[in-house]
């Protein structure tokens, strides 16, 4: 299901029905973060099942912190990474739990197909790699004889293998038509003088660069011309004056009173510390002060990322959070109205886990759209490996973490770790300075070139015991004595060149407007929902406005998007229905509003007879369901607050049986031109 909506509450509404009819005894909700957990309890506590109690009152729910399995508690709430260590590295203490302590087991965000993007410091991703993560997960969900059902927005291929197909399937774009998701605006493009022309160090030209593991700057020659593209920005390459000149713009556009949030995504953790400071500089110069809470970052190495979680969900302030990969998966903010790309990704997976920070509802605020800033091309980058595959990139696998790794492996696994071990201590030999081979010697007793003879002559449990005992050699290996791939520091001036709307291939919105009407002529007599739109609207119905919707908009015509365009060609911001622009591209109608067209055709209904007072009323409800939905058909009245006051046939009593009349007669007046 689409990010957004409601996976975890549909998953709280099964598991209540599966121990209502004791289908099962006891359930694991399984997560793979802390914070999702957490989100996770709360739903449990939040969600109304029957007699407005929630699923804690009615069941049992173990948290987090609480470990061990009671026969009274239905609902075990836990992590990939707890399970991980109690089955495969228990400690003397270690209650392990048995194959049947559940019976099913519902794994939340259940892809995890996209680590290659990921910062792999983070406290919670304890695995060496993608295939590493896999494996372990894998055999958490093996270990157990359960039912096992896998909750994500995003499925990969390994989802498949270990899942099969899905069962269900409920898309972004039905539930942005159907009303339950926020669409996009078409991206704001932030073009700068280097992000279109790249950073250019000349033959010659003295380059700047940070060493991360000793933080001291050095200064180089640059042996020939080096270009660094906008792909590497804040990866490769530290440009404080790219940073400051698309902060300087997101200031413009974003108001630090307004109650909408931002969420702004980061390529390093350095990177943004740099963004929070700039931006709060430029927001000051625009607004005067602004609280020091306003802006903060909320990565895995910030101070109680947890609590700024919640804050930035909960509470007034933070209305901007610059975060890396923290805030990708799963974390429920439904404020959020603003995402900005400041970092290139590879992986369809993690691009769409970011959008679906913003694609919630939030009537609290007034949230109709939400709006994407992106400095980096990642919006047209991400285009070719869209319906990809997600790409397994071998991490570069660092001889403390192997050291580590002989402390947690199994036995049937040390040789593995051991020969790479081995085979990267004969690499990383030859390129040792004379200072790091003399202070291994001191530690080792023996010259580094004899150290691999020694070893190999060695058994896997003595080899693991000597490398236990010298830890320290990790470190001198991990050292880069040269070759090292330098951060470069950019100081080369930069200027904003443009801010612009992406339209896919039109350049222009007026472009993308005829482009627009040109579809229309084209294909009216290929999509028949097109015919009653221009012809028949009043016999339209919301099955077949859906239809046309999903068919506009595979074609790259949201209703968003139009609006943008007429606003932006125009000057006039009209938010009109998808009929509006249908019928304004075909017959030339004038555009309005969907809000004003709705109140001019009720006002024409109200006045045309003397109505009874209860019949006034559901013609005002009615009203009201149409500015929501664009069509109001007999349908309808089955779904949501109708069928709560009877359905159809209990309102159509009210009207004395000509229900359906009054509405084709609201749905002709809707679309008369003449008031």
């Amino acid at each position: 299901m689409a990010t957004g909506t409601g996976k975890t509450k549909t998953a709280i509404l099964l598991v209540y029905r599966l121990l209502k009819a004791k289908r099962f005894n006891r359930i694991l909700f399984l997560v793979d973060r802390t914070a999702l957990g957490e989100q996770a309890a709360n739903s449990f506590k939040d969600t109304r099942i029957e007699n407005l109690q929630t699923f804690a009152d009615i069941f049992e729910i173990r948290e987090l912190k609480e470990n061990g399995v009671e026969l009274e508690t239905k609902v075990n709430i836990a992590t990939v990474q707890s399970f991980v260590k109690k089955l495969f590295y228990p400690g003397d203490n270690t209650e392990i739990p048995t194959v049947d302590d559940y019976d099913c087991i519902v794994v939340d965000e259940c892809h995890r197909g996209y680590l290659l993007d990921k910062e792999l410091s983070e406290t919670e991703l304890v695995y060496r790699d993608f295939k590493d993560y896999i494996s372990k997960y894998r055999r958490v969900l093996d270990y157990f004889d359960a039912v096992k059902i896998g909750l994500t927005a995003t499925p990969a291929l390994h989802t498949t293998q270990i899942f099969g197909d899905p069962v269900y399937t409920y898309s972004y774009r039905e539930a942005v038509i159907e009303g339950w998701l926020i669409d996009h605006e078409p991206p704001i493009k932030i073009k700068t003088e280097l992000s279109e022309n790249g950073i250019v160090w000349e033959q010659g030209e003295n380059m700047e660069y940070f060493d991360p593991l000793t933080g001291e700057l050095d200064l180089v020659h640059a042996p020939d011309e080096v270009k660094i593209e906008v792909q590497q920005f804040n990866r490769q390459v530290i440009t404080e004056p790219f940073n400051r000149v698309v902060c300087e713009v997101l200031a413009q556009y974003i108001d630090p009173i307004l109650p909408e949030k931002t969420l702004i995504f980061c390529a390093t953790d350095d990177h943004a510390d740099m963004v929070v400071n700039l931006l709060k500089q430029e927001l000051e110069k625009l607004y005067g002060n602004v609280e020091d809470d306003a802006v903060v970052k909320i990565t895995g190495k910030a101070d109680k990322p947890l609590q700024k979680i919640r804050e930035l969900r909960n509470e007034v302030l933070p209305k901007i959070a610059v975060t890396v990969d923290l805030l990708t998966t799963g974390i429920d903010v439904p404020a959020i109205c603003n995402l900005v790309f400041l970092r290139r990704v590879n992986s369809r997976i993690l691009y769409e886990q970011m959008l679906g920070r913003a694609t919630r509802l939030c009537d609290e605020i007034g949230k109709e759209v939400f709006k994407i800033y992106d400095a980096v091309r990642l919006y047209e980058g991400i285009a070719p490996v869209s319906s990809m595959k997600p790409v397994v990139v071998n991490p570069n696998i660092s001889f403390t973490q192997l050291i580590d790794e002989l402390d947690t492996v199994e036995d049937e696994a040390l040789p593995e770790v051991i020969d790479q071990l081995l085979a990267k201590l004969q690499s990383k030999r030859r390129h040792l300075s004379q200072s790091s081979k003399e202070q291994i010697e001191s530690i080792t007793g023996m010259p580094v070139e004899d150290i691999g003879d020694y070893l190999q002559g060695s058994q896997p449990e003595a080899i693991s015991q000597w490398f236990k005992e010298r830890k320290l050699i990790a470190q001198i290996l991990d050292r880069k004595d040269g070759g090292r791939k330098p951060v470069l520091i950019s100081h080369h001036e930069d200027e904003l060149i443009g801010i612009e709307t992406g339209y896919g291939n039109a350049e222009k919105p007026e472009d993308y407007l005829n482009s627009f009407r040109s579809f229309i002529v084209e294909n009216m007599n290929k999509i028949p929902a097109l015919l009653l739109v221009t012809q028949r609207p009043r016999d339209l119905t919301r099955s077949q406005l859906k239809e046309l919707k999903l068919e506009l908009d595979t074609a790259g015509y949201p209703e968003k998007h139009l609006q943008v365009a007429w606003r932006e060609s125009t000057n006039e911001d009209i938010a009109a229905s998808i009929i509006g622009f249908v019928r304004q591209a075909a017959l030339g109608d004038a555009l309005i509003s969907h809000e004003t067209r709705v109140d001019r055709a009720m006002n024409k209904i109200l006045a045309s007879k003397n109505w009874k007072p209860p019949q006034r009323k559901w013609l005002e409800r009615i009203g009201k369901q149409l500015k929501q939905e664009t069509i109001v058909d007999r349908d309808a009245f089955d779904q949501g607050q109708f069928k709560a006051q009877g359905g159809f046939k209990r309102i159509n009593q009210t009207f004395g049986g000509e229900l359906e009349t009054v509405l084709s007669e609201i749905n002709q007046e809707l679309w008369q031109e003449k008031a």
